[in-house]
């Protein structure tokens, strides 16, 4: 088994004690269930923006505990006045440290766009991402068949919510991709050996059709590396261990956008 299929195989299991403890009655209920989305394909273009989405999380399957007393209303606040476009905030507990109450902090201290990173395989998991302030949901080619795939992202475009695809290769993109999804997301991430190579990105680009947003996931630590997704067509770079690892991530983030534009 893989530790993808092992993440999976939990969080189905999560998912139903999840909808026994809290139904789809009492999440509807929530503030935040009513409340317009921000759209995280529309702040990824703004030209005021370098397209950065910042991301929270406190552990991960390839490098164990990477910042466990991450303070999310501080490190979201400090990450929007860096300059960053978007926030990613992993709810996945087991494997990443997170949980659902870190989006509702994220979204109560921030007006910005709000992807939830998790491994999204139920229309509960939506409602729940809508119940907590999520504005943009996490599809993994991967981790779903195409049907499936598409059958959340018409519900998540039903719930107000925009999709993220992530895809590793151009089969993925052209079995998975469909008018519900707002952006595609290219992994840079090997998902056997977990080594990291933006090259992958680089090679996919021409094989994004032009009607969505496309970012590049993983690997990304220097302006080098940003300049030239830019030059290939990449919108938005979504970066979170390279962040994560330092003491101040919020810092890391501003010196990595400053030095973007000061290579402009």
């Amino acid at each position: 088994m893989t530790i993808l299929e092992e993440i999976m195989a939990h969080k189905r299991k999560e998912v139903a004690q999840a909808e026994e403890l809290r139904p789809i009655k009492l999440l509807e209920k929530s503030i935040f269930f009513e409340t317009p989305s921000v759209s995280m394909s529309e702040y990824l273009k703004r030209e005021d923006k370098v397209g950065i989405i910042a991301e929270i999380k406190r552990a991960s399957p390839s490098l164990g505990m990477i910042h466990e007393y991450a303070d999310v209303e501080q490190l979201s606040i400090g990450y929007m006045q860096a300059g960053a476009s978007a926030l990613s905030v992993l709810s996945d507990t087991k494997y990443f440290g997170g949980t659902l109450k870190d989006i509702e902090i994220a979204r109560k201290f921030n007006y910005c766009p709000i992807l939830r990173k998790d491994f999204m395989l139920s229309e509960y998991q939506l409602i729940e991402a809508k119940s907590h302030g999520a504005d943009c949901i996490l599809l993994i080619a991967a981790a779903l068949d195409s049907q499936t795939s598409k059958g959340l992202s018409r519900t998540a475009k039903q719930l107000g919510l925009e999709v993220l695809l992530e895809v590793h290769n151009k089969e993925e993109i052209d079995e998975y991709a469909s008018e519900d999804v707002d952006v595609i997301g290219v992994n840079n991430r090997n998902l056997h050996d977990f080594t990291t190579n933006i090259q992958t990105s680089i090679d996919l680009s021409d094989n994004i059709p032009s009607e969505f947003v496309k970012i590049s996931e993983s690997g990304i630590s220097n302006p080098e590396a940003i300049q030239q997704l830019k030059e290939v067509g990449f919108d938005g770079f979504l970066i979170g261990g390279y962040f994560m690892e330092h003491a101040q991530p919020e810092e890391a983030c501003a010196n990595l956008i400053k030095a973007v534009k000061e290579k402009k």
